[in-house]
């Protein structure tokens, strides 16, 4: 049902080709929300006045995009809130861990990456350290502790048969100690975009071993856990059981974040908690978050930080203003163009809204 302006958008539209075209978000493959997505971030960067950046198709001819920004505008930051933001995603993509995967170009250049969202989410929570325990004592009923540490692109060992020995990673980790000097973690897979299809690693023996042990699941050997699109959810809260089983830390908790409209996301993630066993303290603890929760707690903290990432990646009603800006006017009918000399032509055109006409809630 069409959303009424004074509501919130609870699903997405069909956005017309000339839309998207007019944006350069035109990409036949999207789903429906990756195309809402594509043409939210075109608007975005067009209207902060980034350049646009461009691709090379499988026709091996470049091709402007919408959703990214020039080379000299990724590596000048744009595609982060602020120049603190900036700051420290060029420091973590120079201090990476060992073997980290770090597509330097979709970082600084891919506005509809998962991955500088991670960045533009938790950045300031990593600068303001009081911010990061009050949005986990918001985000987790059960939580109790006092952060002391925010990690991007992290593993505990990649390659390391002590784990997974795999290269699975967390997109962040925030440590914490109890009240009691125990330590602890949140660990964080971020989602935009993503359809939850992404190749399927090999299955090792590792995983097995892991999940039997970890109590985690109903039926640890259920093959929808290593399949799309589970797998990923699967192998990450396995990596982070092994932190605890291992002594690493004495608790954690498992956060999938993603917008309440990527239907994709929350289909899997609502599916994989029914394959979960009751939860246990004793356990890693999973907890699916959407996108917009996170903002309203940062906002708590930080209006402006809230205010910023809303506009950024969840202002639906800006794609919503797109397509009534370029809806024809009721009851009008296209006449053939007639290329003929005239004299005195009404040429007027009815007038237009503009960018700032736009609703936005």
């Amino acid at each position: 049902m069409a959303p009424s302006f004074d509501e919130p958008i609870d699903c997405l539209p069909l956005i017309p080709e000339d839309v998207l075209k007019k944006h350069a978000c035109h990409e036949p493959l999207d789903t429906r929300f990756r195309s809402a997505a594509r043409l939210l971030q075109s608007i975005w960067r067009s209207d902060r006045g980034l350049p646009i950046g461009s691709y090379v198709g499988e026709d091996k001819k470049r091709k402007a995009l919408g959703s990214r920004i020039s080379v000299a505008a990724g590596r000048a930051g744009g595609n982060f809130l602020t120049s603190e933001i900036a700051h420290v995603a060029r420091r973590e993509s120079a201090y990476r861990e060992l073997g980290a995967m770090i597509d330097e170009g979709r970082l600084m250049t891919n506005l509809l990456s998962s991955h500088p969202l991670t960045l533009n989410l938790l950045s300031p929570l990593k600068l303001e350290l009081a911010q990061a325990t009050c949005a986990l004592h918001e985000l987790i009923p059960s939580f109790a502790g006092t952060a002391t540490q925010v990690l991007f692109e992290h593993s505990p060992g990649r390659g390391n048969p002590r784990f997974l020995g795999d290269y699975t990673a967390f997109d962040a980790l925030i440590r914490y100690r109890t009240p009691e000097g125990r330590y602890g973690f949140v660990a964080f897979e971020v989602k935009y975009s993503e359809s939850m299809r992404e190749p399927v690693p090999q299955m090792r023996n590792r995983y097995d071993e892991v999940s039997e042990k970890s109590g985690l699941y109903h039926d640890p050997s259920d093959p929808a856990l290593r399949a799309n699109p589970l797998q990923q959810i699967f192998r990450e809260h396995l990596l982070a059981a092994t932190l605890v089983d291992e002594d690493v830390y004495s608790e954690g908790y498992f956060l999938v974040v993603a917008p309440a409209l990527n239907h994709h996301v929350q289909q899997a993630a609502e599916t994989y908690q029914t394959l979960l066993a009751p939860p246990d303290e004793r356990k890693v603890r999973f907890l699916n978050i959407t996108l917009e929760q996170m903002i309203a707690v940062i906002r708590l903290c930080d209006s402006a930080h809230a205010d910023a990432l809303h506009r950024r990646y969840c202002d639906w009603w800006l794609v919503d203003g797109e397509i009534e800006l370029a809806a024809p006017a009721f009851g009008s009918i296209a006449k053939p163009i007639v290329r003929k000399a005239a004299t005195g032509a009404d040429t007027s055109e009815p007038e237009k809204m503009t960018r700032a006409n736009r609703v936005s809630v």
